[in-house]
């Protein structure tokens, strides 16, 4: 199951007490205070890991709780620290603190990693106020309450390139094409409810990864449809191919959805219509592609290509253009 955004808890372990101890041992008349601290308490720890892909173990397990640090002991023993708890989430994951709104952390790197939640410092045994003065005392303090925070959890997919178009223009197809991945392709609309991602070679040594988002309609920038869990999805995705298809099933002018994609994206995110963008023609066999292949053309003033997952036909110049695309992209960076 593929989960894109959760809340959960997280709860730091709680310092261990400082203990009250006085040295008693045969012949040593005058021990002290020896009352060790306690340990200090375990924090939890959000870390961006390669091969995590969904948030859906964190779907399941809610509450998540360091462990807390032991009391301290006789002979100044220390009490020993709470371990930290490790929590993994997939790269793309932003981390929120759901009772401000505030952005802990956006883990957009394999690696990065937030202290979600402090563990508490352990308490002071009696050892610690001996002084000329007080030879014997007898003051301890307990170890620190560890945070606890509830968090909002969202992921945006890591994307080099971003397939848009309405539903089934058949980016899933083209993705299957390109690629390894096998998402679920049929002849009705939505079929793509997630984002799919597949890596697509370029060379021996080069390849990108392309993603498949789910289907655009209108009134998305404000959540309709699938709205918002498409959109946050495209803004990490470096460049854009609108695949219009040429054809579609609802009778709908192919032109108008270009323009209502391209709308949405600028509404939810201006610089979404800023993107670079790749446009092609999907299903270039069927009668009248070519038609809306020149009307977009014209329409634009951009180059627009011709393609066909079924048949193959423009894929490899769809590649190229890709390639040519995040060539310019990295120059520029």
């Amino acid at each position: 199951m593929f989960v894109d955004r959760v809340q959960i808890e997280v709860a730091a372990g709680n310092g261990g007490r400082g203990i009250c101890s006085f040295r008693k041992e045969k012949y040593v008349p005058r021990g002290g205070p020896d009352g060790g601290d306690g340990g200090d308490g375990g924090s939890v720890i959000l870390r961006a890991e390669a091969g995590v892909d969904s948030l859906s173990v964190l779907a399941h397990k809610r509450q998540w709780r360091a462990e807390s640090g032991e009391a301290g002991g006789p002979a100044n023993r220390q009490g020993a620290r709470g371990g930290d708890l490790t929590v993994l989430v997939p790269p793309g994951t932003i981390v929120f603190d759901e009772s401000t709104g505030l952005v802990l952390r956006d883990l957009a790197t394999v690696g990065a990693e937030v202290v979600a939640a402090r563990g508490g410092a352990g308490g002071w045994g009696n050892a610690h106020f001996k002084s000329s003065t007080n030879r014997a005392p007898r003051e301890t303090t307990p170890g620190e309450i560890g945070e606890h925070r509830r968090l909002l959890l969202e992921l945006k997919v890591i994307a080099d390139v971003g397939l848009v178009g309405k539903p089934n223009a058949g980016k899933s197809t083209l993705l299957s094409r390109l690629s390894r991945a096998r998402p679920e392709i049929a002849d009705y609309a939505f079929t793509t409810k997630r984002p799919i991602l597949g890596i697509v070679g370029i060379s021996l040594d080069r390849s990108f990864v392309l993603a498949d988002l789910p289907g655009l309609i209108e009134g998305a920038h404000a959540g309709v449809g699938l709205g918002h869990e498409f959109l946050r999805h495209v803004e990490r995705a470096g460049i854009l191919v609108h695949v219009v298809e040429p054809a579609p099933m609802d009778g709908t002018d192919p032109l108008a959805n270009y323009r209502t994609i391209r709308e949405e994206l600028s509404r939810y995110d201006p610089t979404l219509g800023e993107r670079p963008e790749i446009l092609v023609v999907s299903k270039c066999e069927l009668p009248g592609s070519e038609d809306v292949r020149s009307g977009l053309a014209e329409e634009t003033g951009r180059e627009v290509l011709a393609i066909s997952a079924a048949t193959g036909a423009g894929l490899d110049r769809l590649v190229s253009s890709i390639a040519a695309a995040l060539d310019r992209r990295e120059a520029s960076s």
